[in-house]
């Protein structure tokens, strides 16, 4: 599939389709060392993303979805994840430029900026417990797949398996940022949510992607 607006929208209605089923088990995850409403700001954040995208007009460009998703969520997610997430796809959308389609490139370029921009927001790094230790590996993984010549849909699944991975490798650590720093030691043995919101986001990204 040519990874144009209309999969851009077919991302979000997939992301929206899967945090909105998960939901609940992002708001636990949340509960254990955080607000515990997590999966409520993503479920609302991108259902309302969802229905920013319907009202684009047709010949809208990829970077101008990106951004819509930026404003909607930067405006309707609560806690640090508006902001946090909002910064990722504005700054998703500068390597696009006004390019119709993103290429191969293009995506490891997308996905980079995504991180780089979420890294400039919350100041953490990997190893810190937050959504960049899914971040990190999934851009690795993508600029390694695209350096081996891998199709855009393939550059994404290795991104959404290292993502899932780096999520599930937050479990051990000690978080060193965000709410979760206050709790110190108490903090291991529970699972980043904003690390696992990630890994569904770039699951979704994945699936539209065909």
């Amino acid at each position: 599939m040519t990874l144009d607006t209309n999969w851009v929208k077919g991302w979000i209605s997939a992301a929206a389709d899967s945090i909105g089923e998960h939901k609940q088990e992002l708001n636990t995850l949340d509960r254990e060392i955080g607000d515990g409403d997590h999966g409520e700001n993503m479920d609302r954040g991108m259902r309302a993303s969802v229905a920013a995208l319907e009202k684009l007009p047709d010949d809208a460009t990829p970077n101008a979805a990106l951004r819509s998703i930026a404003m909607t969520l930067i405006s309707t997610v609560g806690g640090a994840s508006g902001p946090l997430y909002g910064t990722a796809f504005l700054k998703a959308a500068d390597p696009v430029g006004d390019a119709a389609a993103i290429d191969e490139a293009t995506l490891v370029a997308v996905l980079a900026a995504a991180r780089d921009g979420i890294v400039s927001r919350g100041k953490a790094e990997t190893g810190d417990k937050t959504m960049i230790d899914a971040w990190t590996p999934a851009v690795d993984a993508a600029r390694s797949a695209q350096e081996a010549g891998a199709s855009a849909s393939d550059i994404l699944a290795a991104a959404a398996d290292a993502a899932e991975k780096g999520a599930e490798a937050t479990e051990p650590l000690v978080a060193r940022k965000g709410r979760a720093s206050y709790l110190g030691e108490r903090s291991a043995g529970h699972r980043d949510p904003g690390a696992q919101s990630t890994a569904l986001l770039l699951r979704a990204a994945t699936g539209a992607a065909g």
